[in-house]
């Protein structure tokens, strides 16, 4: 019988992601973070656009931005590794990814949201690029902004809450969005 154990991190960054450093595969995906004020959830974000090969994440708003202890705590130092940029206006910086070709998507629950496993890119060239668009911890995505969205996706939620984590479900949209360029 084959044992189950725990790799330490040499060994789990070996099985797991066999690529040398400088062959790390980036995928034409952006975040953008829109008033995160929870400095531990930008920290996450960083993690998770590391870890999922996001090309950028925009920081906007009243987002928290590096060098604070928090973000750099959560990110265990991939904010070191994956670029960004602060944009005060998240609806100045969207007008200006749309000249582009870049396709913006509103992670938020609305009455035209789809579900994030029915997304279809629209428009989709060899240049286009995706910039998923999530929202403050307490107040979403506002009503500017979901109105400049390409399409506004949800996910599908079983239980009585009706959401989660922004960072657990911005990881959880990146990995969908990553379906569509590995064909």
């Amino acid at each position: 019988m084959r044992m189950n154990r725990q790799l330490d991190h040499a060994q789990a960054s070996a099985q797991v992601n066999p690529l040398e450093e400088s062959q790390t595969q980036k995928f034409p995906i952006c975040i953008l973070a829109n008033d995160i004020n929870i400095a531990g959830n930008v920290g996450s974000l960083f993690r998770i656009a590391d870890a999922l090969g996001v090309e950028k994440l925009y920081l906007t708003g009243t987002t928290a931005t590096p060098p604070k202890y928090k973000i750099r705590k959560a990110a265990r130092a991939s904010d070191k590794h994956v670029d960004f940029e602060y944009h005060e206006s998240a609806s100045t910086l969207i007008n200006t990814l749309k000249t582009t070709d870049t396709n913006i998507i509103c992670l938020e629950i609305t009455e035209s949201s789809i579900d994030i496993r029915d997304f279809r890119p629209t428009n989709l060239s060899d240049n286009s690029k995706l910039c998923l668009v999530i929202g403050s911890e307490n107040e979403g995505i506002s009503h500017e902004i979901l109105s400049l969205a390409d399409q506004t996706v949800h996910i599908p939620m079983y239980g009585e809450n009706s959401s989660m984590n922004v960072a657990t479900s911005c990881a959880i949209a990146i990995h969908e969005l990553i379906q569509h360029f590995q064909a």
